[in-house]
């Protein structure tokens, strides 16, 4: 039988929570409609912004280039280390596959020595610094223990070093991934403020780069300055065939660039291997001033040197400058230049 029992009526607590909470929402919802909206930021302080995100996001492009270069290093090192290693075990093996062919013959011949014997169950070290035991071994006995010994001492030594080098490696790949993660949070910082412009603003900045963007075809008076030894010469004669490719972090070509990897790229195309980081390329010859720059000379901007490129002659720089440009001459005079250096 179906129940007739009256609905329980909400307690007057209840009522007096829910109304207070009501009121609230109401308030909010005005204090909201009411609210000023953000400012919206115009194009030029937009891409004010973007330029000092795209700066920091070059600067943390040379710290991921110097953790992949000591990466690739370190792989290279730990692989020789690790090949040594494994030919040492081969060479240990034989030094005691041949004492123990020493060992039977003695057997053979009346009994094996009781320093071989003690030398087959435990490690050498314990009685070749033993003098006593010396006086006990032949001649060819003490050429192969002590063979064996400074083959253990090696091997010991090398796997030590692998093991410290294999540490170093991940915690190289660790700042690796941070710093790659740096340079994309910058990136995608600047495309999230660029997304805010209209498209007649968009247009309008898209205009500017391409202006800045020469291509290889565009003629830029680089004055009558020829000045340049074979080797800077024709590192600058491979930059210049590179007009109008892309800038792209961590890229050293041949297809795009960060600013680092086209000066390296173009010096490796000149037959000259030099560091793979602006940083470490500013140390690799003595610094130049403006006034004793000559064409191919490695140039250095802002002061912790995260930008580089190559002098071009008559104040003018060869070089990849940031994301969404391309490889193109600018004014040495539009960034903070440093020194240069003469490879």
């Amino acid at each position: 039988m179906a129940s007739h029992r009256r609905p329980k009526q909400p307690s007057r607590t209840r009522v007096t929570v829910l109304t207070t909470a009501a009121a609230a929402a109401v308030v909010l919802s005005a204090n909201a409609a009411n609210a000023a909206p953000s400012e919206k930021l115009g194009k030029d302080e937009v891409k004010a912004k973007v330029d000092t995100l795209y700066e920091q996001a070059e600067q943390a492009t040379e710290k991921y280039n110097g953790a992949k270069e000591k990466q690739q290093k370190l792989q290279k090192e730990i692989s020789t280390i690790q090949d040594n290693v494994a030919r040492g075990q081969e060479e240990l093996n034989k030094l005691r596959d041949g004492l123990g062919s020493l060992a039977t013959a003695q057997y053979r011949s009346g009994g094996i020595d009781p320093s071989v014997q003690l030398f087959l169950s435990a490690d050498p070290d314990d009685y070749l610094d033993k003098a006593s035991t010396l006086d006990q071994l032949s001649g060819q006995q003490v050429e192969a223990l002590k063979k064996i010994q400074d083959k253990q001492r090696q091997l010991a030594q090398e796997r030590a070093e692998a093991t410290e080098k294999l540490k170093d490696l991940a915690a190289t790949r660790t700042e690796l991934g941070n710093k790659k993660k740096e340079v994309q949070g910058k990136l995608a910082e600047a495309q999230k403020l660029l997304n805010t412009l209209t498209a007649k603003e968009k247009a309008a900045l898209a205009a500017e780069q391409q202006r800045a963007n020469r291509s290889s075809t565009d003629r830029v008076d680089l004055g009558n300055d020829t000045s340049a030894s074979g080797r800077a010469a024709a590192a600058f004669s491979a930059a210049q065939s590179k007009i109008g490719t892309p800038y792209v972090y961590g890229a050293s070509g041949p297809s795009s660039f960060d600013c680092s990897g086209l000066t390296s790229w173009a010096y490796a195309q000149a037959g000259v291997s030099i560091p793979r980081t602006s940083e470490a390329q500013a140390g690799y010859g003595a610094h130049l001033s403006m006034s004793q720059l000559q064409v191919g000379d490695l140039v250095f901007f802002y002061g912790d040197l995260h930008h580089v490129g190559l002098y071009a002659g008559n104040g003018q720089v060869l070089h990849a400058p940031h994301t969404g440009a391309v490889v193109r001459y600018e004014s040495i005079s539009n960034m903070p230049f440093q020194f240069g250096v003469r490879v």
